[in-house]
């Protein structure tokens, strides 16, 4: 499951790129929180806090006020520094617990398979619709076991209880292929070469004689 993260948040009141300066020099983050139908929110959170925070994907953030409340949200769009990466404002969702919501989550191929087979992926991520609480860091497929012309389609995924993929049964997420060996390789070359042979010569300029 994805992590969650508490961190402290303050409401604020003024706007504006001057306000952000200000508020990025006393190592803060400023962030809207947007949903359910309610005034966006507007707060600051710890800059540093904030960064490590959003190294997780789909990471779970508890956000705690001064007047002891908390509020659920997940991040829906980062905006950064583009040349020295920093959090430069966050837009955030918010959440309730057992409300389901949508993400992409990542793939990762686990095991070791044959020699014999190339694994090749055709879905990096996935959609899923899934409890705010409860979203998968990841989900793995084993191809320990996987054989030349093999397919592993999104019904073969074992998926956390309560998560639904979003999307086609047979959706392609990876196949098994063969791995062509050098010897064969080596041969179609040499075909190649031999079946083009030497290029022709080229004809004699016609004389202008008779």
């Amino acid at each position: 499951m994805a992590d969650q993260i508490t961190l402290p948040a303050a409401p604020r009141s003024e706007f504006g790129k001057g306000a952000a300066r200000r508020l990025r020099r006393d190592n803060r983050v400023p962030a809207v929180l947007y949903g359910h139908g309610s005034e966006p929110i507007h707060i600051s959170l710890p800059a540093h806090d904030t960064q490590l925070a959003m190294r997780a994907a789909n990471v779970l953030l508890s956000l705690k006020f001064d007047d002891g409340t908390t509020q659920l949200a997940l991040p829906k769009q980062v905006q950064k520094d583009p040349v020295r990466g920093t959090i430069e404002h966050l837009d955030l969702v918010i959440v309730k617990r057992g409300e389901k919501v949508t993400v992409q989550v990542a793939i990762v191929v686990v095991g070791e398979h044959s020699a014999d087979v190339m694994v090749n992926v055709d879905q990096n991520t996935i959609t899923l619709e899934v409890e705010a609480t409860h979203i998968p860091e990841h989900i793995e497929v084993d191809v320990t076991s996987i054989e030349v012309g093999q397919a592993v389609t999104a019904a073969d995924l074992v998926l956390p209880a309560g998560a639904v993929y979003v999307g086609e049964p047979d959706d392609l997420i990876l196949a098994g292929h063969g791995v062509q060996s050098q010897a064969s390789l080596d041969a179609e070359l040499a075909d190649a070469v031999g079946s083009t042979g030497e290029p022709a010569a080229a004809p004699a300029p016609a004389s202008d004689e008779e």
